[in-house]
Protein backbone atom coordinates (compact mmCIF):
# COMPACT_ATOMS: atom_id res chain seq x y z
CA UNK A 1 0.00 0.00 0.00
CA UNK A 2 3.15 2.15 0.67
CA UNK A 3 4.64 1.77 -2.99
CA UNK A 4 1.61 3.52 -4.75
CA UNK A 5 2.03 6.89 -2.84
CA UNK A 6 5.59 7.14 -2.38
CA UNK A 7 5.35 6.30 -6.23
CA UNK A 8 2.52 9.72 -6.42
CA UNK A 9 4.33 11.96 -4.03
CA UNK A 10 7.87 11.28 -5.72
CA UNK A 11 7.04 14.21 -9.10
CA UNK A 12 6.24 16.57 -6.40
CA UNK A 13 9.92 16.15 -4.85
CA UNK A 14 11.36 16.28 -8.37
CA UNK A 15 9.32 19.52 -9.06
CA UNK A 16 10.43 21.08 -5.91
CA UNK A 17 13.82 20.47 -6.35
CA UNK A 18 14.10 21.83 -9.79
CA UNK A 19 11.94 24.97 -8.65
CA UNK A 20 14.83 25.00 -5.89
CA UNK A 21 17.55 25.06 -8.41
CA UNK A 22 15.53 27.24 -10.27
CA UNK A 23 15.27 30.00 -7.96
CA UNK A 24 18.74 31.61 -8.36
CA UNK A 25 17.94 31.88 -11.95
CA UNK A 26 14.75 33.40 -11.35
CA UNK A 27 16.44 35.97 -9.04
CA UNK A 28 18.74 36.82 -12.01
CA UNK A 29 15.73 37.35 -14.67
CA UNK A 30 14.43 39.48 -12.21
CA UNK A 31 17.05 41.77 -11.81
CA UNK A 32 17.38 41.89 -15.82
CA UNK A 33 14.03 42.66 -16.28
CA UNK A 34 13.72 45.61 -14.30
CA UNK A 35 17.02 47.12 -15.77
CA UNK A 36 15.77 46.54 -18.95
CA UNK A 37 12.19 48.08 -18.39
CA UNK A 38 14.01 51.14 -16.44
CA UNK A 39 16.47 51.39 -19.06
CA UNK A 40 15.47 50.00 -22.37
CA UNK A 41 18.93 51.00 -23.99
CA UNK A 42 20.31 48.71 -21.59
CA UNK A 43 19.18 46.11 -23.71
CA UNK A 44 21.61 45.47 -26.29
CA UNK A 45 25.66 44.25 -27.31
CA UNK A 46 27.19 47.24 -25.39
CA UNK A 47 24.84 47.95 -22.29
CA UNK A 48 24.89 44.13 -22.05
CA UNK A 49 28.73 44.37 -21.62
CA UNK A 50 28.96 47.25 -19.20
CA UNK A 51 26.21 45.46 -17.15
CA UNK A 52 28.58 42.41 -16.45
CA UNK A 53 32.08 42.97 -17.23
CA UNK A 54 32.48 43.09 -13.52
CA UNK A 55 30.94 40.27 -12.83
CA UNK A 56 33.35 38.52 -14.71
CA UNK A 57 36.26 38.42 -11.58
CA UNK A 58 33.53 37.77 -9.25
CA UNK A 59 32.37 34.56 -10.88
CA UNK A 60 35.90 33.10 -11.30
CA UNK A 61 36.82 34.34 -7.48
CA UNK A 62 33.20 32.79 -6.08
CA UNK A 63 34.16 29.32 -8.03
CA UNK A 64 37.11 29.30 -6.14
CA UNK A 65 35.49 29.28 -2.77
CA UNK A 66 33.10 26.87 -4.61
CA UNK A 67 35.96 24.27 -4.35
CA UNK A 68 36.57 24.93 -0.53
CA UNK A 69 33.17 25.12 0.67
CA UNK A 70 32.54 21.49 -1.54
CA UNK A 71 34.94 20.53 0.64
CA UNK A 72 33.37 21.72 4.21
CA UNK A 73 35.86 24.45 4.50
CA UNK A 74 35.34 28.08 4.03
CA UNK A 75 37.91 30.47 2.34
CA UNK A 76 38.29 34.22 4.56
CA UNK A 77 41.57 34.90 2.75
CA UNK A 78 40.24 35.44 -1.09
CA UNK A 79 39.15 39.00 -0.94
CA UNK A 80 42.72 39.67 0.20
CA UNK A 81 44.07 37.30 -2.07
CA UNK A 82 42.70 38.39 -4.77
CA UNK A 83 43.86 42.22 -4.49
CA UNK A 84 47.39 40.61 -4.04
CA UNK A 85 47.12 39.38 -7.89
CA UNK A 86 45.93 42.80 -8.86
CA UNK A 87 49.06 44.34 -7.32
CA UNK A 88 51.34 42.21 -8.64
CA UNK A 89 49.86 42.20 -12.43
CA UNK A 90 49.84 46.01 -11.83
CA UNK A 91 53.51 46.35 -10.65
CA UNK A 92 55.48 43.37 -12.49
CA UNK A 93 53.33 42.11 -15.05
CA UNK A 94 54.61 44.61 -17.68
CA UNK A 95 58.20 45.45 -17.03
CA UNK A 96 58.88 41.66 -15.90
CA UNK A 97 56.30 38.86 -16.80
CA UNK A 98 58.67 36.02 -15.79
CA UNK A 99 58.90 37.19 -12.25
CA UNK A 100 55.11 37.95 -12.19
CA UNK A 101 54.75 34.37 -13.23
CA UNK A 102 56.62 33.08 -11.09
CA UNK A 103 55.57 34.93 -8.02
CA UNK A 104 52.11 34.02 -8.55
CA UNK A 105 53.34 30.24 -8.91
CA UNK A 106 54.48 30.42 -5.60
CA UNK A 107 51.10 31.81 -4.35
CA UNK A 108 49.53 29.37 -5.68
CA UNK A 109 51.63 27.35 -3.97
CA UNK A 110 51.44 29.00 -0.91
CA UNK A 111 47.68 28.28 -1.19
CA UNK A 112 48.24 24.67 -1.56
CA UNK A 113 50.32 24.08 1.42
CA UNK A 114 47.41 26.17 3.33
CA UNK A 115 45.26 22.91 2.79
CA UNK A 116 47.95 20.83 4.25
CA UNK A 117 48.73 22.91 7.57
CA UNK A 118 44.66 22.83 7.72
CA UNK A 119 44.61 18.80 7.11
CA UNK A 120 48.05 17.65 9.32
CA UNK A 121 47.11 19.67 12.33
CA UNK A 122 43.56 19.57 12.00
CA UNK A 123 42.77 23.45 12.44
CA UNK A 124 39.85 25.15 11.53
CA UNK A 125 40.16 26.65 7.79
CA UNK A 126 38.49 29.51 8.96
CA UNK A 127 40.84 30.64 11.37
CA UNK A 128 43.98 29.25 9.21
CA UNK A 129 42.53 31.31 5.98
CA UNK A 130 41.58 33.97 8.26
CA UNK A 131 45.01 34.44 9.16
CA UNK A 132 46.15 33.98 5.38
CA UNK A 133 43.71 37.03 4.63
CA UNK A 134 46.19 39.28 7.02
CA UNK A 135 49.22 38.01 5.39
CA UNK A 136 48.07 38.88 1.55
CA UNK A 137 47.13 41.62 2.61
CA UNK A 138 50.44 43.01 3.70
CA UNK A 139 52.33 41.50 1.11
CA UNK A 140 49.99 43.46 -1.11
CA UNK A 141 51.09 46.93 0.87
CA UNK A 142 54.56 45.82 0.25
CA UNK A 143 54.61 45.58 -3.07
CA UNK A 144 51.97 48.41 -3.84
CA UNK A 145 51.44 50.40 -0.72
CA UNK A 146 48.70 52.71 -2.24
CA UNK A 147 46.77 52.18 -5.49
CA UNK A 148 48.37 52.38 -8.84
CA UNK A 149 50.51 50.50 -11.16
CA UNK A 150 49.59 49.91 -14.91
CA UNK A 151 48.39 46.44 -15.97
CA UNK A 152 49.76 45.64 -19.74
CA UNK A 153 48.24 46.85 -22.61
CA UNK A 154 47.73 43.10 -24.23
CA UNK A 155 45.79 42.16 -20.65
CA UNK A 156 43.64 45.14 -21.00
CA UNK A 157 42.41 44.26 -24.38
CA UNK A 158 41.66 40.72 -23.79
CA UNK A 159 38.87 41.95 -21.66
CA UNK A 160 38.27 44.58 -24.10
CA UNK A 161 37.40 41.93 -26.71
CA UNK A 162 34.20 42.19 -28.43
CA UNK A 163 33.43 38.29 -29.76
CA UNK A 164 30.17 37.62 -31.99
CA UNK A 165 26.93 37.55 -31.17
CA UNK A 166 27.19 38.14 -27.15
CA UNK A 167 29.51 40.28 -25.13
CA UNK A 168 32.84 38.46 -23.64
CA UNK A 169 31.58 38.47 -19.93
CA UNK A 170 28.62 36.31 -21.11
CA UNK A 171 30.75 33.90 -23.18
CA UNK A 172 32.97 33.83 -20.08
CA UNK A 173 29.82 32.96 -17.87
CA UNK A 174 28.86 30.45 -19.83
CA UNK A 175 32.39 28.48 -19.77
CA UNK A 176 32.43 28.71 -16.49
CA UNK A 177 29.27 27.34 -15.93
CA UNK A 178 29.78 24.51 -18.65
CA UNK A 179 33.48 23.63 -17.36
CA UNK A 180 31.98 23.85 -13.72
CA UNK A 181 29.55 21.59 -14.23
CA UNK A 182 31.44 19.14 -16.26
CA UNK A 183 34.28 19.17 -13.30
CA UNK A 184 32.27 19.19 -10.60
CA UNK A 185 29.52 17.35 -11.80
CA UNK A 186 30.23 15.02 -14.34
CA UNK A 187 34.16 13.84 -13.86
CA UNK A 188 34.80 10.89 -11.84
CA UNK A 189 37.05 13.61 -9.53
CA UNK A 190 34.56 15.87 -9.21
CA UNK A 191 32.64 12.84 -7.60
CA UNK A 192 35.80 12.47 -5.23
CA UNK A 193 35.55 15.98 -4.42
CA UNK A 194 32.42 15.78 -3.31
CA UNK A 195 32.43 12.85 -1.37
CA UNK A 196 35.57 14.57 0.28
CA UNK A 197 33.30 17.07 1.28
CA UNK A 198 30.42 14.96 2.32
CA UNK A 199 31.95 12.35 3.38
CA UNK A 200 35.34 11.88 3.74
CA UNK A 201 36.11 8.46 5.74
CA UNK A 202 34.38 6.93 2.76
CA UNK A 203 36.80 8.37 0.37
CA UNK A 204 39.35 7.42 2.50
CA UNK A 205 38.35 4.02 2.68
CA UNK A 206 38.09 3.49 -0.91
CA UNK A 207 42.08 4.25 -1.12
CA UNK A 208 42.08 7.88 -2.05
CA UNK A 209 44.04 10.06 -0.29
CA UNK A 210 42.20 12.89 1.35
CA UNK A 211 45.54 15.39 1.61
CA UNK A 212 46.50 15.12 -2.07
CA UNK A 213 42.49 15.46 -2.75
CA UNK A 214 42.68 18.68 -0.73
CA UNK A 215 46.17 19.83 -2.27
CA UNK A 216 44.65 19.16 -5.69
CA UNK A 217 41.42 21.12 -4.60
CA UNK A 218 43.27 23.99 -2.96
CA UNK A 219 45.40 24.21 -5.61
CA UNK A 220 42.47 24.34 -8.15
CA UNK A 221 41.18 27.07 -6.12
CA UNK A 222 44.56 29.49 -6.16
CA UNK A 223 44.79 29.22 -9.97
CA UNK A 224 40.85 30.76 -10.26
CA UNK A 225 41.61 33.19 -7.33
CA UNK A 226 44.82 34.28 -9.56
CA UNK A 227 42.50 34.70 -12.78
CA UNK A 228 40.02 36.54 -10.69
CA UNK A 229 42.62 38.95 -9.92
CA UNK A 230 44.20 39.36 -13.53
CA UNK A 231 40.49 39.77 -14.97
CA UNK A 232 39.88 42.65 -12.24
CA UNK A 233 43.49 43.85 -12.97
CA UNK A 234 42.08 44.03 -15.99
CA UNK A 235 39.17 46.36 -16.03
CA UNK A 236 40.32 48.31 -13.64
CA UNK A 237 44.23 48.77 -15.41
CA UNK A 238 45.54 49.14 -12.40
CA UNK A 239 46.15 47.14 -8.87
CA UNK A 240 44.92 48.30 -5.08
CA UNK A 241 45.40 46.18 -2.05
CA UNK A 242 41.92 46.64 -1.03
CA UNK A 243 40.23 46.57 -4.08
CA UNK A 244 38.45 43.76 -3.51
CA UNK A 245 38.11 42.86 0.50
CA UNK A 246 33.82 42.52 -0.59
CA UNK A 247 34.72 39.26 -2.63
CA UNK A 248 34.84 37.11 0.54
CA UNK A 249 31.54 37.61 1.57
CA UNK A 250 30.34 37.72 -2.02
CA UNK A 251 32.23 34.67 -3.10
CA UNK A 252 30.58 32.77 -0.12
CA UNK A 253 27.42 34.43 -0.92
CA UNK A 254 27.39 33.17 -4.65
CA UNK A 255 27.80 29.66 -3.47
CA UNK A 256 25.12 29.60 -1.08
CA UNK A 257 22.57 31.69 -3.28
CA UNK A 258 23.28 29.15 -6.37
CA UNK A 259 22.45 26.03 -4.19
CA UNK A 260 25.64 25.08 -2.23
CA UNK A 261 25.64 24.23 1.23
CA UNK A 262 28.42 24.73 3.94
CA UNK A 263 28.41 21.17 5.42
CA UNK A 264 30.31 19.83 2.39
CA UNK A 265 29.61 17.97 -0.42
CA UNK A 266 26.87 19.98 -1.84
CA UNK A 267 27.94 22.56 -4.87
CA UNK A 268 26.36 23.68 -8.08
CA UNK A 269 28.95 25.63 -10.80
CA UNK A 270 25.57 26.55 -12.35
CA UNK A 271 24.11 28.13 -10.25
CA UNK A 272 27.30 29.88 -8.17
CA UNK A 273 27.87 31.20 -11.98
CA UNK A 274 24.51 32.72 -11.84
CA UNK A 275 24.72 33.83 -7.86
CA UNK A 276 27.57 35.92 -8.81
CA UNK A 277 26.30 37.56 -12.44
CA UNK A 278 22.85 38.29 -9.34
CA UNK A 279 25.52 39.99 -6.79
CA UNK A 280 27.08 42.19 -9.74
CA UNK A 281 24.22 43.56 -11.26
CA UNK A 282 23.03 44.74 -7.39
CA UNK A 283 24.70 48.23 -7.86
CA UNK A 284 23.84 48.26 -11.72
CA UNK A 285 19.86 48.18 -10.36
CA UNK A 286 20.45 50.47 -7.27
CA UNK A 287 22.29 53.28 -9.86
CA UNK A 288 19.21 53.08 -12.48
CA UNK A 289 16.93 53.08 -9.39
CA UNK A 290 18.40 56.41 -7.80
CA UNK A 291 19.47 54.98 -4.93
CA UNK A 292 22.74 55.57 -3.45
CA UNK A 293 25.24 53.28 -3.56
CA UNK A 294 25.30 52.34 0.58
CA UNK A 295 22.99 50.48 -0.14
CA UNK A 296 24.39 47.58 -2.48
CA UNK A 297 25.37 45.66 0.36
CA UNK A 298 21.70 45.48 2.07
CA UNK A 299 20.81 44.94 -1.68
CA UNK A 300 22.71 41.72 -1.44
CA UNK A 301 21.74 40.49 1.47
CA UNK A 302 18.26 41.19 0.68
CA UNK A 303 18.63 39.31 -2.39
CA UNK A 304 20.24 36.19 -0.13
CA UNK A 305 17.40 36.25 1.98
CA UNK A 306 14.63 36.21 0.07
CA UNK A 307 16.14 33.25 -2.40
CA UNK A 308 17.09 31.16 0.56
CA UNK A 309 13.94 32.07 2.21
CA UNK A 310 11.84 30.83 -1.42
CA UNK A 311 13.98 27.62 -1.18
CA UNK A 312 12.85 26.74 2.34
CA UNK A 313 9.58 27.04 1.18
CA UNK A 314 9.73 24.93 -1.43
CA UNK A 315 11.54 21.99 0.30
CA UNK A 316 8.77 22.37 2.84
CA UNK A 317 6.55 21.36 0.14
CA UNK A 318 8.31 18.17 -0.06
CA UNK A 319 6.43 14.72 0.95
Amino acid sequence: MLEPAAFVHRPVSVRAEHLSAALPAFALALMLGLIFWIQPRALSYFGINLLLNLSVPLILAAMAQMLIIGLGDIDLSIGSFVGFVTCVVAVFLAPAPLLAAAILLAAIGVYAGTAMLIFYRSLPSIVVTLGMSFVWLGLSLLILPSPGGLAPDWLTGLLDAKPPLLPLPVWIAVLAAACGHWAIMRSSYGVILRGAGANPKAVARSGWSLVRVRVVVYAAAGCLAVLAGIALSAITTSGDPNIAPAYTLLSIGAVILGGGSFTGGIISPVGVVIGAMTFSLAASLLSFLQLPPVWQTGAQGAILFLVLAGRVLVQRRKP
